[in-house]
């Protein structure tokens, strides 16, 4: 009897010691996971709390999150909302998030369309601490190679505009993941078909979208602008979209020279047939899936249409684009040398 009870003893133990473990993870903990916005329903009882972070990833198990919120006295200190938070988290890592910093978050967005380097000054005057230049040279959460890219490309086109709710204080690094990720995530819903079929990598497309971000704000005319750019890859016509050598001389706000449209360089697609070397900026989903499913149509060219709000006028041939260029001259010398533009 002696024996079977230190045995039994023996066993309680064991099994006291797997429990804790269990419930509070000693070797778990700091995690690097990928960045994961969870929001919290209101009014939400821990159940369904502990259900939602496991199905995210957030935690291992819902059930024994559930046994440690209840350990701890917490199960009625979880504040509901939006919060920042990362996938594989320890219970007690949650639990700290969940109860202590709640839905302490910053909001942070991120426009469609400008390169890392303008958006850098965005990021800097949200308050995000840390370099997003130095952040977005390259990532372990994304190579751009999986996409196409040659060798050595930035991660222009891939850091996906959105606004992001960043746990305080807010991190470049979670930023940039957050950025990263979600641009996997949308990027996974575009149709590829119709591109793969003209010789288009997922890293061509991503291009062609981030000019098609620059070339329009209308959001109906972004097929037929992608439509123009596959029509003249497919003649051999230069793009001719000055977009491309701004980007190259990071000259947004003034007057392009002389010198810098004479450049030979592969950004100017001017002087160059084909793609730039990549993306120019960061486009949004509606620009990706333009990019990838232009509209059928046989046009070539596009002008900026007088007394609109950034609408083009498109053309197919020489001669409707040059009626189309006389129109909008007229209307801008007819404004004193002014864009004829009329937004509200």
């Amino acid at each position: 009897m002696k024996k079977l009870f230190v045995a039994g003893a023996g066993i309680g133990a064991g099994l006291l010691l797997i429990g804790w473990v269990l419930l509070f993870q000693p070797f778990h903990g700091d995690s690097k996971g990928t960045p994961v916005i969870v929001t919290i329903p209101k009014g939400a009882g821990l159940a369904t709390v502990a259900d939602l972070l496991a199905s995210k990833g957030i935690v291992d198990d819902a059930t024994l999150f559930a046994l440690r919120t209840r350990i701890e006295g917490e199960s009625g200190a979880i504040h509901a909302g939006p919060i920042a938070m990362r996938a594989g988290l320890s219970y007690g890592e949650a639990l700290e998030i969940l109860t202590k910093q709640g839905n302490a978050t910053k909001s942070v967005t991120i426009p469609e369309g400008p390169s890392r380097q303008e958006v850098a000054p965005i990021v800097a005057g949200a308050g995000v601490s840390g370099n997003y230049l130095a952040a977005t040279r390259g990532s372990r959460f994304l190579d751009p190679r999986a996409y196409g890219a040659p060798a050595g490309a930035g991660l222009d086109g891939f850091l996906f505009p959105s606004t992001y709710d960043l746990r305080l204080p807010p991190r470049v690094s979670e930023l940039v993941q957050a950025q990263l990720t979600a641009f996997k995530s949308q990027f996974a819903t575009v149709d590829m078909a119709k591109a793969r079929a003209k010789n288009l990598t997922p890293f061509d497309v991503v291009t062609i979208a981030s000019m098609i971000e620059r070339e329009t704000s209308v959001a109906r005319e972004r097929p037929l602008v992608a439509a123009v750019i596959w029509n003249r890859l497919k003649q051999g016509i230069p793009l001719g979209i000055d977009a491309t050598t701004r980007y190259e001389f990071s000259n947004w706000t003034e007057p392009i020279r002389q010198s810098q449209l004479a450049s030979t360089s592969r950004w100017n697609t001017r002087n160059r047939q084909g793609l730039p070397p990549g993306p120019i900026g960061n486009p949004g989903l509606e620009s990706l899936k333009a990019a990838a499913n232009p509209a059928p149509s046989d046009f070539l060219f596009y002008v900026v249409k007088p007394w609109t709000c950034g609408e083009h006028t498109f053309a197919r041939t020489q001669p409707e684009f040059d009626r189309a260029v006389a129109a909008y001259n007229s209307a801008r010398e007819a404004n004193g040398g002014r864009a004829p533009s009329k937004c509200p």
